[in-house]
């Protein structure tokens, strides 16, 4: 119910549901990054990691918030379409965003690419292994419909573990320099645990409102997911790589994408199993999207390996990919294509 049944179940409702909680996501989203930002320059993190973990996990609540959501509502198709959606949106609209509006290109280095980029396409194939996990031991009624379970779900968690290590490996080796001593931490700690739990109900909220829209037209729970949500929460993750790429932070703001992405695909969805036990998944359907997925990933992939930096040029191409994306989508939801099973 719209505001806990405080407002009708109408179509405008719905609509007007979705943009205050979107601008409220938006607004709790840049006081949680913020504060994340600041606890990571009092601890001496090195750039790489405050992109790739803190400041990614913190602009990734949005995505885990709807996971978790449409796990206890029972639509959980909604909410792993929000996660592929969100993690297409990220790698082309986000990059391609803050090259157009940076005067210089965006810069990366070889460890971002070679080591980011590169376990985050090993987080996309361990999602798949995973759906498909779930379709062969546990197949529910209907073709490619499986049961995601807790043990199956458990999978993702250990391969994040290992990326954790990793990442733990690289602030052990880092000289973290002179560090600012203005940072109120406890302040810094309250305003990041106050946000979560403002973006936690404005993403309940958005996720009632988009669920009304997709009932009244006849919208696919997984296609609404995958626009409208996807859309809605990544919001955070755009003005986050925005600003770090204006104030020439290329690192930080490509390995946000990846690191809230990775961050995603093995923790988001594995949680949302974990709260409710089981819920079921079309591989059908799921598949072909972590497709594309994977073919938006390489793109990003080739454009930061070449010259290591992302060109306005290269940024345009990733914006078109999206365009195409998001036109096919939209055939999809109105009926005029039919690649994904119905």
């Amino acid at each position: 119910m719209a505001l806990w049944g405080l407002l009708p179940a109408t179509t405008p409702v719905h609509v007007a549901l979705v943009i205050a909680a979107t601008a409220v996501v938006w607004v709790a989203s840049d006081g949680l990054e913020s504060s994340a930002d600041r606890l990571s320059a009092h601890y001496g993190l090195p750039a790489v990691i405050q992109g790739s973990v803190v400041v990614a996990v913190g602009s990734s609540f949005p995505e885990l918030s709807s996971v978790i959501v449409t796990s206890i509502k029972g639509v959980f198709d909604m909410g792993v379409g929000a996660i592929v959606g969100s993690a297409i949106f990220n790698v082309l609209v986000i990059p391609a965003v803050a090259g157009i509006v940076t005067d210089e290109p965006v810069d990366a280095n070889r460890p971002l690419v070679f080591k980011e980029a590169q376990f985050y396409m090993l987080a996309v194939a361990a999602m798949a292994i995973t759906f498909a996990l779930a379709v062969i031991y546990e197949p529910a009624a209907g073709t490619l419909v499986g049961t995601i379970t807790r043990p199956i779900a458990a999978l993702p968690l250990l391969l994040y573990l290992l990326y954790l290590f990793i990442q733990y490996q690289d602030v052990s080796d880092h000289d973290a320099g002179e560090r600012p001593d203005d940072v109120r931490v406890g302040y810094q700690w309250a305003v990041l645990a106050g946000s979560l739990i403002v973006i936690l109900v404005a993403v309940h909220q958005l996720v009632e409102g988009v669920d009304g829209l997709s009932q009244t037209f006849g919208v696919p729970e997984f296609l609404a997911g995958v626009t409208i949500i996807a859309a809605a929460t990544s919001v955070p993750d755009t003005f986050v790589s925005v600003r770090a790429a204006r104030a020439g932070n290329g690192l930080t703001s490509i390995g946000n994408v990846l690191g809230s992405n990775t961050f995603d695909l093995l923790v988001a969805i594995p949680i949302g199993v974990l709260i409710v036990g089981e819920v079921t998944i079309n591989f059908g359907v799921a598949v072909p999207m972590l497709g594309v997925l994977t073919a938006a990933t390489v793109a990003l992939f080739v454009s930061l390996r070449t010259d290591l930096e992302l060109s306005d040029r290269e940024a345009y191409m990733l914006l078109g990919i999206y365009m195409v994306f998001f036109t096919w989508v939209v055939t999809e939801t109105i009926g005029l294509t039919h690649v994904l099973p119905r």
